[in-house]
């Protein structure tokens, strides 16, 4: 097995939440010789959206200097944030964190981070105007991983898509019953 095959084989199956509905998507061709994309949806019992992203894994075998490495794991996290939250200049660190501490504690060994937060609030207008404003959080980020295994960071970024979902971490040894769709 070939070091592309086997970092495909760390991402099959990782522990999900009967909230989160994950498919692979098309990937970007261009960037690397090999690339994949999942995408995540994280609904409610009612079905109402909690979150969305994107997990992307890049692999060049030669390397490209900016990655520092050979394997590149790009990641995006949306999800509506409460409105009083919008305005408070320390959530972008808090955010940012859940990212940190996500891969620190699934120990997803990594270097070379780097990445956004960003909240927005859209209102509406004219015809639109009885639409409610909405407040959303964006995490955009990458980060090269220190080996071809990313079991880790496939977990360390579904504990980010958790975390902006709203939804308390499960216990270690409690499984979450599955609900209907």
């Amino acid at each position: 097995m070939d070091i592309w095959d086997s970092a495909l084989a760390s991402l099959k199956s990782p522990k999900l939440r009967p909230e989160f509905e994950l498919e692979e998507v098309p990937a970007p061709g261009r960037l690397a010789p090999h690339s994949i994309a999942i995408a995540v949806e994280s609904v409610d019992a009612d079905d109402k959206e909690l979150a969305i992203g994107r997990f992307i894994v890049l692999h060049d075998p030669e390397g490209q200097d900016t990655w520092d490495g050979t394997f590149r794991v790009v990641t995006f996290v949306r999800a509506p944030i409460e409105s009083d939250v919008v305005t408070d200049d320390l959530f972008d660190e808090v955010a940012w964190s859940w990212l940190t501490d996500a891969l620190n504690d699934a120990d997803a060994g990594y270097h070379n981070v780097s990445g956004t937060v960003t909240r927005t609030v859209s209102r509406s207008f004219a015809g639109l105007e009885d639409r409610s404003t909405e407040t959303d959080l964006e995490i955009r980020a990458s980060w090269t991983p220190d080996s071809a295994d990313l079991s880790n960071h496939i977990a360390a970024w579904l504990a980010v898509v958790e975390k902006s979902s709203g939804l308390m971490p499960l216990p270690d040894g409690v499984s979450a019953l599955s609900r209907k769709r």
